[in-house]
């Protein structure tokens, strides 16, 4: 079934006002939908499930730093597109989608929970992390929201974090940097899957498919990218999934001036120039360099391939 997605409170109202179902309900940006959310939203689903309510997500667009403080806000995993899929693979019903402005920033903690918690989504449950802030200046933390409950008819319960293998919380600036620095593997123990870039083939020059090697080049409105460098990967185009080696970078041997993302995938020889396109990055394989010309460039792609190809072989995931 469909996640519906809804964004406004009078949307919200229109579609699940009638029937007058409560909800099970948690809070937050979610970006990533990284293992410390889906804890959340499993605790989420079960109560629901349980209890025949709605497994229900409010979260924010744009991201309330974008709003307040934008030079300081975080550049995002993903999309808020990407977000919805992810709450919608993970099984919730409905999500809330509040656009996020200064004057919702203003609603002072009572007036937030009564605006959204009670009277629009009708919370029985509310789930949220030990950490949780909410209402103006974020006032509001997990024991006032416990008491506001206790009066507007629904209960709090507490997730703990989750904790990686180190013992350190897992959360979305640490997945950030793991990406930021190319510890690719890093990345997908904290996301519980490999990151991906998602978007849309972009037309190239031609230059480096005619000089060196055919590669598809993608357009993407994710903000958090992987280090310059190239990267075995497994790319998405078609609906079919293709292993890969994928440039992050300048294109320094062609004076290139515009940041690129660039795959050259195996066994695949179709000529593709529009059409989704979707990059897991796997493991880095080598920074970015710039080389005397084409050949030796295109001699070290090979040997990027090679090197692909083992890494492959040794997760037992065997190129055609």
């Amino acid at each position: 079934m469909a996640i519906a997605r809804l964004r406004s409170t009078d949307e919200w109202i229109a579609q699940f006002g009638a029937n007058g179902q409560s909800t099970v309900i948690t809070i937050g940006n979610f970006d990533g939908v990284h293992l410390g959310h889906r804890a959340i939203l499993q605790r989420v689903l079960a109560e629901a499930h349980a209890t025949r309510k709605t497994s229900s997500v409010l979260t924010f667009y744009p991201h309330p730093a974008q709003v307040l403080r934008p030079a300081e806000a975080p550049s995002l995993l993903e999309t808020i597109d990407q977000r919805l899929a992810r709450l919608e693979e993970a099984g919730i019903d409905a999500v809330l989608v509040a656009r996020f402005t200064r004057e919702l920033s203003s609603l002072q903690p009572q007036a937030f929970a009564e605006k959204f918690l009670a009277e629009t989504m009708r919370a029985s449950v509310v789930f949220v992390g030990a950490n949780f802030r909410f209402g103006h200046k974020q006032a509001g933390d997990v024991k006032m929201l416990t008491e506001l409950g206790s009066r507007l008819g629904f209960t709090v319960q507490i997730v703990p974090p989750v904790l990686d293998a180190t013992g350190e919380i897992i959360s979305s600036s640490a997945i950030r940097a793991s990406v930021r620095e190319g510890r690719m593997e890093d990345a997908a123990r904290l996301l519980g899957r490999p990151f991906a870039l998602e978007g849309q083939v972009r037309t190239g020059t031609g230059i480096g498919s005619k000089l060196v090697v055919p590669t598809l080049n993608l357009a993407t409105e994710q903000q958090t990218l992987p280090k310059l460098g190239v990267y075995a990967t497994e790319t998405t185009v078609a609906g079919t999934s293709y292993q890969s080696i994928t440039n992050v970078g300048m294109r320094p041997t062609f004076d290139g001036s515009k940041l690129a993302i660039e795959s050259h995938l195996f066994g695949f020889n179709e000529n593709v120039t529009s059409g989704p396109l979707a990059v897991q990055f796997l493991t880095r394989i080598r920074d970015e360099k710039k080389f005397s010309g084409p050949e030796e460039l295109k001699l070290q792609i090979l040997h990027d391939i090679e090197d692909a190809k083992k890494y492959f072989h040794a997760t037992k995931q065997t190129p055609e």
